[in-house]
């Protein structure tokens, strides 16, 4: 008898996102199961009881995923379960929390892209302003700029001391230099858009971290992307489908939240679908999410 593909989903929060259950569904899993209010002290036995009750064999039709929304505990239970594992019994793992690790890795790579194909450059020495960047999305996408050889700010719009706790918080966790900067005032966003190359968007749906009289003074500026798909735009004259659309009074280009979504979406269907499809195990974070992004653009490109 053929086994059923049997996706577990392990979340921290009191539900599992029915984002990322759909996506579970239409990349072949025929059974998704949620676990709700997983601490991380459950991972190894739910872990063990995924893999030990359907043999060497099945374990290569069952996966676990990771989610919630906190980036960091999110990694931690990663490496928790890929601990957990007992060869030949062990199974391939995604985290994925809030979709912020897809989403980063989406938004870095239509970054690194652009400024390749309009600039002739790429992120080793730009620096680079990640408005709303203390959320799930602008943290991983700071670990991964950072890791490209980027100088990295991320900002804060409450103040300066929750912009330096994200940052050193975030860099001690993955290993990466990381600063903080508060942006709550038009003259705090000025001053730290005047010395940015490249400016990210990541704060909470429908709100506008940028404005455009803002965005004409930054005369650094190469790119900016966002990932806000809910009005008002997060970054005024980014429009939410723009694919490198130069944006009015400035050299810089935009790219718009559903540009990225569309990697994204493709990013986190590849991963499930490589999980179901591989020989070996996988443990796929959002380096490995990243790998896929710039794979996906380089075929497009």
């Amino acid at each position: 008898m053929e086994r059923s593909y049997i996706l577990h989903m392990f979340t921290p929060g009191k539900q599992m996102s029915p984002f990322d259950i759909n996506m579970a569904v239409d990349a072949g899993y025929q059974v998704v199961v949620p676990y709700c209010g997983v601490s991380l002290g459950e991972i190894t036995g739910l872990t063990q009881d995924a893999i030990f009750s359907r043999g060497p064999k099945g374990v290569k039709a069952t996966g676990i995923f990771i989610g919630g929304r906190d980036v960091m505990l999110a990694a931690d239970m990663l490496d928790a379960a890929r601990k957990a594992m007992v060869p030949p019994f062990e199974v391939s793992v995604i985290a994925d929390p809030s979709g912020s690790y897809t989403t980063a890795a989406a938004l870095v790579a239509c970054v690194e892209q652009l400024l390749r194909s309009a600039h002739g450059t790429d992120l080793a020495g730009k620096r680079v302003l990640i408005l709303g960047g203390t959320g799930t999305v602008g943290r991983i996408a700071g670990v991964l700029a950072a890791g490209l050889g980027a100088r990295v700010v991320l900002a804060s719009h409450r103040d300066q001391a929750n912009a330096e706790k994200a940052a050193a918080e975030t860099a001690a966790r993955f290993g990466c230099e990381l600063h903080g900067a508060g942006t709550g005032s038009a003259e705090a966003r000025r001053a730290a858009l005047a010395e940015a190359d490249v400016v990210l968007a990541t704060a909470a749906a429908g709100v506008q971290v940028a404005t455009a009289e803002e965005v004409a003074d930054a005369a650094r500026l190469l790119v900016a992307a966002d990932v806000n798909a809910v009005p008002p735009e997060g970054i005024a004259g980014v429009g939410v489908m723009d694919k490198g659309k130069p944006i009015a009074g400035t050299r810089a280009l935009g790219i718009g939240a559903l540009a990225v979504g569309n990697v994204k979406y493709q990013v986190e269907n590849g991963l499930l679908a490589a999980m179901r499809q591989a020989d070996k195990p996988l443990y796929l974070g959002f380096r490995e999410a990243f790998a896929k992004a710039r794979e996906l653009l380089a075929e497009k490109s």
